[in-house]
């Protein structure tokens, strides 16, 4: 149930130009200080998962884990997506009180 809400928050986050997707960008977003919040797919690579972990922690960004890489596309209107930030605080916050301190990783 949580899953879906903090899904349909990301949609609308997306769709206000809120939300940035993929590897690179989502990289870019929390190294540079827009990024409010990063999301990783449940069924990306480990390799993954430690890399945006270790990031987030160095940089104090809050990082979910958060269904897999079809819902979280699909949630963004795209195809699969493994990773994606939120660059705006207000959504930042509703999806972390959507999703309380389940799948949160730092």
């Amino acid at each position: 149930m949580e899953n879906n809400k903090a899904l349909s928050l990301i949609g609308l986050a997306t769709k206000a130009g809120k939300t940035v997707s993929g590897e690179f960008s989502t990289e870019k977003s929390v190294k540079t200080g827009k990024g409010y919040l990063a999301i990783v797919a449940g069924d990306s690579s480990e390799n993954t998962k430690k890399k945006f972990r270790n990031m987030c922690t160095y940089y104090e960004v809050p990082l979910y884990i958060l269904s897999d890489k079809e819902a979280l596309g699909h949630a963004m209107g795209k195809e699969f997506r493994a990773s994606l930030a939120v660059q705006d605080a207000n959504f930042a916050q509703a999806i972390m009180k959507v999703l309380g301190k389940e799948g949160r990783e730092c």
